[in-house]
């Protein structure tokens, strides 16, 4: 039995992490940890603070906020627990620090939870390979009107892909083009946010090329999906060595 220990249990996520794991077998939530459980009640120990918890886990989800991080970071290392990072918005000092985590334990971070994202990387870096400087490439993100951070983790993990892969990192990410009075330059990779209603998420790559347009899109229905991810990708960080993973690796 894999025993996960959840943190941010309570959260919208946290709570669609544990109808995902009642429904999987051979895992189970031993313990969560939200800062604000106090007088909630779930089937299993709640604790607000994470170094208060003193319940044998096998690996932890993080689905919380990245101004958590560092403190889940100290405690998993110390305790030597594989470690699944859902959270998005971390610092460059916050991605050192997982890098640094990583040499002791195994960590798996990724923006987006979800195995249909993942595939979607994948299959950018194959079109941006093949279709070369002639296509501009612009990515167009979709979420509800409650999401804070934009451009979206996931807009950035797609354009870093294409980016870091295919062009060596020379690509420069232009959020919109309010106020840039010029025309579009071949090394840009445009990134826009749009932000209204209750979509779960939506992210479309558009490559521009002379005479057509190829569009790779993917659009999540729900929540669950990424619930769902992050139990598969606990499942596999808990049988790794210590080393920095991501979704890619569960394809």
């Amino acid at each position: 039995m894999l025993r996960i220990l959840l943190n941010g249990a309570l959260g919208r996520m946290g709570q669609m992490v544990e109808q995902t794991i009642a429904a999987t077998e051979g895992v189970q939530i031993a313990a969560g940890v939200d800062p604000v459980c106090a007088g909630a009640t779930r089937p299993y120990p709640l604790f607000a603070d994470i170094h208060a918890c003193d319940v044998a886990c096998d690996c932890i989800i993080d689905f919380s906020r990245h101004d958590a991080l560092d403190t889940l970071i100290a405690y998993a290392t110390d305790k030597k627990l594989p470690l699944v990072i859902a959270t998005t918005g971390m610092t460059p000092a916050q991605h050192q620090a997982l890098e640094q985590a990583a040499g002791v334990i195994p960590v798996l971070a990724s923006a987006n939870m979800s195995l249909g994202i993942t595939l979607m990387a994948d299959l950018l870096k194959k079109a941006a390979s093949f279709l070369g400087e002639d296509y501009d490439i612009e990515i167009i993100e979709t979420h509800h009107n409650q999401k804070i951070d934009s451009p979206s983790g996931t807009a950035l993990l797609l354009a870093n892909a294409i980016n870091g892969d295919c062009f060596d990192g020379e690509k420069e990410l232009t959020f919109g083009r309010h106020g840039r009075d010029t025309k579009r330059d071949k090394r840009e990779i445009g990134i826009h946010a749009v932000r209204g209603g209750t979509v779960v998420g939506q992210h479309q790559a558009l490559f521009l090329g002379p005479d057509e347009v190829i569009e790779i899109r993917h659009s999540a229905q729900s929540r669950r999906l990424f619930a769902q991810g992050a139990v598969r990708a606990a499942q596999f960080v808990a049988r790794q060595k210590p080393g920095l993973y991501a979704m890619k690796d569960l394809l």
